[in-house]
């Protein structure tokens, strides 16, 4: 794995070597927005989702996230996020993540008009959400997706993706990138 380290901290606050070599980083990155924290900003689900111009929204609350959620992710949304995420590449990963089949989601891509079902869009959305805290935590997409794919000690030996089929599942997830985050490890 490539080194995690953030930019623009000192060398000691930079990282701390944990169980497998995977340098982590403590506290808050630089440049943290102000969401509350163990949140990833809404503007980076927006931008892993094609951003406004192919949600057709601008996500500027969080009832701006809830009423499209409600109202249904474009299909145009998850193609642009399949396209540019390297892990829903593999189908196994791409059925756990977003609770759907390659057919379905051929179907869906097929008509630019569909939408996502709640469940579906709830589902596109929390693996947005995970996926944008990892690579806040991690500091690129692609040490985050890779992360997403290792097995971890605090899940009891599981990829973090394979628990992401739940949601206390996902749950787990986002308090291990929060821990992870603040460096806490146990």
């Amino acid at each position: 794995m490539a080194d995690a380290e953030p930019k623009g901290r000192s060398k000691a606050a930079k990282a701390k070597v944990v169980a497998g070599g995977v340098k982590m980083h403590p506290g808050r990155p630089k440049g943290f927005s102000g969401f509350r924290p163990g949140t990833p900003s809404k503007r980076t689900v927006e931008e892993i989702l094609g951003g406004s111009t192919v949600l057709h929204h601008r996500l500027e609350r969080p009832m701006d996230a809830h009423k499209l959620l409600k109202d249904g992710i474009p299909a145009n949304a998850l193609r642009f996020m399949v396209s540019h995420v390297n892990l829903l590449q593999n189908e196994k990963n791409f059925t756990i993540a977003l609770g759907m089949s390659a057919r379905t989601f051929q179907r869906k891509k097929s008509d630019d008009a569909k939408k996502l079902s709640r469940e579906q869009s709830g589902r596109a959305w929390k693996f947005a959400e995970v996926l944008a805290k990892a690579i806040e935590v991690f500091g690129s997409q692609d040490d985050a997706e890779e992360w997403l794919q290792k097995p971890a000690l605090a899940l009891d030996g599981r990829t973090p993706v394979e628990l992401l089929d739940t949601t206390a599942g996902a749950e787990m997830v986002e308090t291990l990138l929060t821990r992870i985050d603040y460096g806490v490890y146990t």
